[in-house]
């Protein structure tokens, strides 16, 4: 028993140390395995390595080489881009000393001028210097001439010292007739360079923008009458037909040999257009006596009446001016009946309103005061036959008396320069009335009065000394006046003409204006015998 006991724990240490034993071989075989597995995966992450370091290598070559050309490739275009800023910094270079050296060249030039001209003016004032030195000795010398003048000429003529002033004065004042003559030729010259083509513009504009009917009245009043057997009755027995009418009408009945018409003759036309609508009617009626004259008479007055205001409003409505008296509506009226020079008034009043209209316009005016001055501008003739004066005083009477503003007033008696004219309106309705007056067709008058006319103006002309004859041509419109060459020299001729058109303007009536053309011509006859 006891020798068993050591035995078994002999093969337990035995057994412990094969365990061991085992084990630190297992260990080592382990640890070995490990070593070479180690050093395989060491191996294996060389490769590895070498592979991605050639790899890298490789790449870094190729950026390396991809970079250099980048690097000069913009070498290159930096290269050229300064070659090129040089190059335009050469040109602008270039261009400024071109521009330098041309301003310099200018410099020059103007110094040369500057340097012509300082000696020309030099030159010039030593001219001056010497011109005034020669003046003042010829003012000297032309002094003493005129003593000795005046000396030989009192001693010659045996004159004394107040009939020489007087000789001398008059020679004088004959140059100065020259020389104002002259003065007025330029002056008139300058003032129509810029007056009539502004005018002529002016006028031009409003007639063309106005276009009026070219028609003239006939100014006769006669009734047709069927037979020369209601001439007698028309009389009637002994004449109390006609006293009766003519009492009713306040017109003047002439029944003559003319086959076919009776004339009715009155200074008032609404009378005279009364009295011929009611011989018309009392004609065709056929029942002529005192009784039946007169209601006739009354009735055709009402009618005439209503036709008066009719056409007073519509003038106004035409017109286009608002706000008149009553009154002064029915005066205008009164003008449809009304015609001077053949020109019915009325509708002459109108076209000057819208002429005046557009003249004001023009020149920067109030249109409408225009237009309303030239409607009203000829009211006075619808009573100058009642009134004493003439139309323009009597139509400003008859404007204040209703109430128009003072600028209305001065235009309507001032448009034929009877007073002064205090504001731009009065020469516009002015200028608007000769233009509508002088318009071809507007206007005629008879042929008694149409060479009266004419006699006048050659009158007028022929009354001026150096005058040797002169023409009325063109209807009136123009005087051609022949003068003296001997006796009158251009610039007397430039004032004779002037005189003339003044005094014309002075002691005549007219339409529109009348031409001056004065002539003046030198005739040499030789002959080669």
């Amino acid at each position: 028993m006891d020798v068993c006991l050591p035995l078994a724990q002999l093969q337990q240490s035995q057994i412990a140390a094969l365990a061991f034993a085992s084990a630190i071989f297992m260990v080592l075989i382990a640890g070995g395995i490990m070593w070479m597995v180690y050093r395989g995966r060491r191996q294996a992450t060389e490769q590895e390595m070498a592979a991605i370091r050639a790899a890298a290598e490789a790449q870094a070559q190729k950026i390396l080489a991809q970079a250099e050309a980048e690097a000069k490739t913009e070498l290159i275009r930096r290269r050229e881009k300064f070659d090129a800023d040089t190059e335009a910094t050469r040109n602008e270079l270039r261009a400024e000393e071109k521009r330098v050296s041309k301003r310099e060249d200018m410099i020059d030039q103007k110094l040369d001028t500057l340097n012509t001209k300082e000696r020309m003016l030099e030159a010039a004032e030593r001219a001056v210097v010497e011109r005034e030195k020669s003046l003042a000795g010829k003012d000297r010398h032309l002094n003493e001439l005129i003593a000795q003048q005046k000396t030989q000429l009192l001693k010659v003529a045996n004159l004394s010292a107040d009939e020489a002033r007087a000789m001398l004065l008059e020679k004088i004042d004959k140059e100065m007739e020259g020389e104002t003559a002259q003065l007025i030729q330029r002056r008139l010259e300058e003032a129509k360079d810029q007056a009539e083509t502004e005018a002529r513009e002016i006028l031009t504009t409003a007639i063309q923008r106005y276009a009026a009917e070219h028609t003239c009245d006939t100014t006769v009043s006669t009734v047709d009458i069927p037979s020369d057997d209601m001439k007698g009755r028309v009389i009637g027995r002994e004449g109390r037909n006609i006293r009766a009418f003519e009492k009713a009408t306040g017109v003047d009945v002439i029944v003559d040999d003319t086959p076919g018409v009776v004339v009715v003759s009155g200074f008032d036309p609404v009378r005279r257009e009364t009295a011929r609508r009611s011989l018309e009617k009392l004609i065709q009626d056929g029942r002529i006596h005192p009784t039946r004259i007169e209601e006739v008479v009354a009735a055709t007055v009402n009618e005439v009446h209503k036709q008066v205001l009719d056409a007073g409003k519509a003038a106004t409505v035409e017109a286009n001016v608002r706000g008149l008296h009553g009154k002064l509506v029915e005066l205008l009226g009164r003008l449809h009946f009304r015609t001077s020079y053949g020109q019915n008034v009325l509708k002459h009043s109108i076209e000057v309103a819208y002429l005046a209209q557009i003249i004001a316009e023009q020149l920067g005016l109030n249109g409408q005061v225009a237009r309303r001055a030239g409607f009203l501008h000829d009211i006075g003739k619808a009573v100058d036959h009642e009134v004493e004066g003439g139309h323009p005083q009597i139509g400003a009477d008859l404007c204040k008396r209703y109430g128009e503003k003072d600028e209305i007033i001065n235009a309507v008696g001032g448009h034929h320069n009877d007073i002064q004219a205090t504001n731009f309106y009065t020469p516009i309705i002015a200028a608007a009335d000769a233009v509508s007056a002088s318009r071809p067709g507007a206007r005629r008058e008879t042929l008694e009065r149409y060479v009266q006319r004419l006699q006048k103006l050659e009158e007028i002309a022929t009354s001026f000394e150096g005058v040797k004859q002169a023409y009325a041509v063109q209807a009136g419109r123009e005087v051609r006046v022949l003068v003296d060459a001997e006796n009158v020299d251009d610039r007397l001729s430039a004032k004779i003409a002037h005189d003339i058109a003044k005094r014309i303007e002075d002691e005549m009536e007219y339409p529109g204006e009348v031409k001056v053309t004065l002539v003046r011509e030198v005739r040499c006859v030789e002959y080669a015998r």
